[in-house]
């Protein structure tokens, strides 16, 4: 009997887990979107930083959060993970401002939708699989490098057959990493953990599968966005 309340207290704490992880994230995401709308929909913002060399830091400066919660998070408290989890959030709504920009409102709502349905499915998937996803996030984690790589390359090189290859790989590689990192994050509870840190480990769970989300989005806007200048 004890040992079945014992199971009963795990999967309602790992749920609450899971919860908080999502909600961080899809909060996360609201904001960023807001205020990449809000930017894009006011010219007095966007065009003294989408004109100018300002436009590449606010392009990597979510860059340089990720890395400082990285290397910071052990020595960071709960408040201070959370606030720069937050100010990421939003320097990525400046960063992603351009997208409304480029693309027409409509794509950009039917994209994301497709997105949101795909990253519940794959991340339901990743939850609930006895299938260990470790061997496949190896070769996505080796993928990602080459798909970065490529991107760089593509930069200089301008090919539209790359980016086309680039952005079929990153749609591709996103899906697996959504329902890896869900599964690797449902692992990481089991650990014992004091509840701060494990309220550390949901914002950066949210983070990282923002980063799935965003990411997978923004390649298959690739295929299905519709640009403003287009006839």
């Amino acid at each position: 009997m004890g040992g079945r309340v014992a199971v009963d207290q795990v999967d309602a704490g790992l749920r609450r887990y899971m919860l908080s992880i999502y909600n961080y994230m899809g909060l996360g995401l609201a904001l960023t979107g807001i205020i990449a709308m809000f930017v894009a929909a006011t010219p007095a913002i966007y065009v003294p930083i989408f004109t100018s060399p300002l436009k590449w830091v606010v392009m990597l400066a979510p860059l340089g959060f990720i890395f400082f919660l990285g290397f910071r998070l052990q020595q960071m408290s709960v408040s201070a993970v959370q606030m720069t989890f937050w100010a990421f959030c939003a320097v990525m709504g400046l960063s992603m401002a351009s997208i409304f920009l480029v693309f027409t409102g409509e794509s950009v709502a039917r994209t994301f939708f497709i997105t949101a349905a795909a990253f519940g499915a794959l991340s339901l998937y990743g939850y609930t699989t006895k299938r260990d996803l470790s061997a496949m996030g190896t070769f996505l984690v080796v993928g990602l490098f080459g798909l970065i790589i490529a991107s760089v390359v593509n930069i200089f090189i301008g090919s539209s057959a790359l980016q086309f290859a680039v952005s079929v790989a990153g749609v591709l590689i996103f899906a697996g990493l959504t329902a890896w990192d869900t599964q690797r994050l449902k692992e990481m509870y089991l650990e014992n953990m004091e509840p701060g840190a494990q309220t550390k480990m949901a914002v950066m769970g949210a983070l990282t599968l923002y980063l799935d989300f965003i990411n997978m989005f923004q390649f298959l806007l690739q295929f299905m966005g519709v640009r403003t200048n287009s006839e």
